[in-house]
């Protein structure tokens, strides 16, 4: 894959996980300097049932881990943005042989080779 299709298509990929970041952020209300276990009017959530607060709970702890998971996958591709401009990018980071370009169209940020991916796997 040359590295102008290369970068492209990290960039987009990129502005892809952004914005589901930040719709998912948006939609749950996940502003932690901002959040507020109360329904809005409530002054308190004395009178909620514990099941409710605990279903509250398992989605927001639930929307934080996919939040998460995505800004995991935003690092992955800044790190093969990096490697697209060093030069590094579709070579192996394990044996320095080129990863095939169908690995590439599959997982644009990929390190290793499957082979060295799959050892690392174990």
């Amino acid at each position: 894959m040359d590295t102008t299709t290369a970068r492209e298509r990290l960039e987009k990929e990129k502005e892809r996980l952004r914005s589901i970041a930040h719709n998912l952020a948006e939609e749950h209300d996940l502003d932690e300097t901002n959040h507020d276990e109360r329904p809005e009017g409530e002054l308190s959530s004395i009178d909620q049932h514990p099941a409710d607060t605990g279903s509250e709970t398992f989605e927001r702890e639930k929307d934080m881990a996919i939040l998460n998971t995505l800004e995991d996958q935003l690092v992955e591709v800044d790190a093969a943005l990096k490697r697209v401009e060093d030069g590094s990018y579709g070579v192996c980071q394990a044996c320095g042989k080129e990863i095939a370009a169908e690995r590439l169209d599959v997982v644009p940020t990929a390190r290793y080779c499957v082979e060295d991916q799959g050892a690392r796997e174990g």
